[in-house]
């Protein structure tokens, strides 16, 4: 079985290096969405020459979805001989923008001593690549395979998926009985299995002042002030509580096993535009700022909140003139695919077959579009699986190597047939 499948993989090895630099090449920056419609056509046209079936579905009404930068997702299927089971391989095909310090153009796709460079080649368009190689390999070695094979390219992935697979969930499209098995290929080391993601729970935090002339604070009310207070109290009360929390959750890397809080920005008194300009001399009479708590399986999304919640009644009740507004911006609960799910255990074996090793478990610290496939879908047969170290993703000069697309397709090849063929000669 695993003969066949190995050498039609390694016979596409110029393929999914091709690939993988033409993807590159669509400079699928988000935000705003740049390039979404040609990528996506991209990938809808290469996968009808494979015989697929593809559509395109727009994200209407998502967060960011315009005309001018239209969310646009593709879809494509291949059913086989006989019904069965569906595999669905879902990538994101946007990334972030390329910051500074590459050295080499981070939209050329270069392939140079054994690696594809570019913004995205890890995270996730070697994946993409590499799962449009897999199922290429086990179509060909098994061309009356029963069941049928889903591959997608969805937007949002890095602004938390809303015009991707948040919304294809909420139309169906991974759900039963349409889909059985999900594997989305992130970048997170080719011989791992990626079992879910911690929670998160993002906020914005306001206090309230009251404007007056900067030379006479004492008639006004300083905002920035009283969210010193509530930085403070996180400080000596929060943050100590946090770091006590621990979870049976394999998350890597070792620090993300305990509970964590990022102050992610915070804005107050005059706006930020006024250089080259002077500051204006008021006493701020607002003050924003945004947290990311990042939670385990073993915490209660009520009583995350509480935490906060209860240190900000507190300085209201203590300290004098102190009110505040919060409201959420996001929250998913964290997700673990019990490890003898099917898809798991399926490209267990693969790597077992590939590498000669049993695969390490893994829990992602932070989230990624496995959650929309959980809460909407309520599909729970569901990993992250591909090639790429995750260190590399959004770094400069970001790279992914052709030798790890070419072992992780084959480890997709090897779940295919055991998903779908129960793994016969």
């Amino acid at each position: 079985m695993t003969d066949a499948l190995f050498k039609a993989v390694e016979a596409r090895r110029d393929e999914v290096t091709a690939l993988t630099a033409e993807l590159i090449r669509f400079p699928t920056v988000n935000p705003p969405g740049e390039a979404y419609t040609p990528c996506a056509e991209y990938v809808g046209a290469y996968l009808r020459k494979l015989g697929f079936e593809t559509e395109f579905i727009r994200g209407e009404g998502a967060p960011g979805d315009t005309d001018r930068y239209p969310r646009t997702n593709v879809v494509a299927r291949f059913d086989g001989r006989v019904p069965g089971p569906c595999v669905h391989f879902n990538s994101h095909i946007d990334v972030v923008e390329a910051g500074e310090g590459w050295s080499v153009d981070p939209f050329a796709g270069l392939v140079k001593d054994g690696k594809v460079y570019g913004r995205g080649a890890c995270d996730m368009k070697g994946g993409l690549a590499a799962s449009i190689i897999a199922a290429q390999a086990f179509m060909q070695v098994y061309p009356d395979f029963p069941g049928a094979i889903e591959i997608s390219g969805t937007v949002d992935e890095e602004s938390g998926g809303f015009g991707g697979v948040a919304h294809l969930a909420t139309l169906g499209y991974f759900s039963k009985p349409k889909v059985d098995h999900v594997i989305i290929p992130e970048p997170l080391n080719k011989d791992r299995i990626c079992l879910g993601h911690r929670g998160v729970w993002w906020a914005e935090i306001a206090t309230k002042g009251a404007i007056a002339h900067g030379s006479m604070p004492f008639l006004g009310d300083n905002a920035v002030r009283h969210m010193g207070a509530v930085l403070q109290a996180f400080e000596d009360e929060l943050f100590p509580a946090l770091d006590r929390k621990t979870t049976k959750m394999p998350v890597v890397p070792e620090g993300a096993r305990r509970s964590t809080m990022n102050i992610n920005s915070i804005h107050g008194g005059q706006t930020e535009d006024f250089r080259p300009g002077l500051p204006s001399p008021n006493v701020p009479d607002s003050c924003r700022l945004t947290i990311d708590r990042r939670f385990l399986l073993e915490e209660d999304i009520g009583t995350v909140k509480k935490e906060v919640t209860s240190i900000l009644e507190r300085l209201k009740r203590e300290r004098p003139k102190f009110d505040y507004d919060i409201r959420d911006i996001m929250e998913v609960q964290p997700t673990m695919t019990e490890r003898d799910a099917p898809v798991v255990k399926a490209v267990a074996q693969g790597i077992m077959d590939v590498f000669d090793k049993e695969p390490d478990y893994v829990i992602s610290p932070g989230t990624y579009d496995q959650k929309h496939v959980a809460r909407l879908g309520h599909l729970y047969d569901c990993i992250a699986y591909g090639p790429g170290i995750l260190d590399l993703a959004h770094r400069p000069d970001e790279w992914v190597g052709i030798d790890d697309m070419v072992q992780s397709a084959k480890v997709m090849a090897v779940g295919l047939n055991i998903l779908l063929r129960g793994g016969a000669q």
